[in-house]
């Protein structure tokens, strides 16, 4: 059950980062209910992250955290952001998962 929770941290984390790019795009009023939806998203994030934290090693928990919201912050900037994309990109994304999962394997 926390290995689900962390990962939900890990999205809560992507939903951080994307509302960060929505508020540098946008300013005014608009920029603050993205800056608003910021806080929300790393305050549920790291509460996630902390109960995940009870059960999993820290050091587990904060690596595939990290990598989860690594891993979907680079897909939202290509598919969202138009962020560029190239080979190399494809191939680290890659490596990272795979190290995610096994993580995951090792740690049981």
């Amino acid at each position: 059950m926390n290995w689900i929770i962390l990962v939900l941290a890990g999205l809560l984390e992507t939903a951080f980062t994307f509302c960060l790019g929505k508020a540098q795009a946008v300013s005014g009023t608009t920029a603050y209910g993205w800056y608003t939806a910021l806080v929300i998203a790393m305050a549920f994030s790291l509460g996630l992250l902390m109960k995940a934290a009870q059960t999993i090693p820290i050091g587990t928990a904060y690596t595939v955290w990290t990598g989860i919201g690594t891993v979907c912050t680079v897909l939202v900037g290509i598919f969202v952001f138009k962020d560029p994309v190239n080979t190399w990109r494809i191939i680290f994304i890659t490596l990272l998962i795979g190290s995610i999962i096994g993580l995951k394997v090792v740690g049981e």
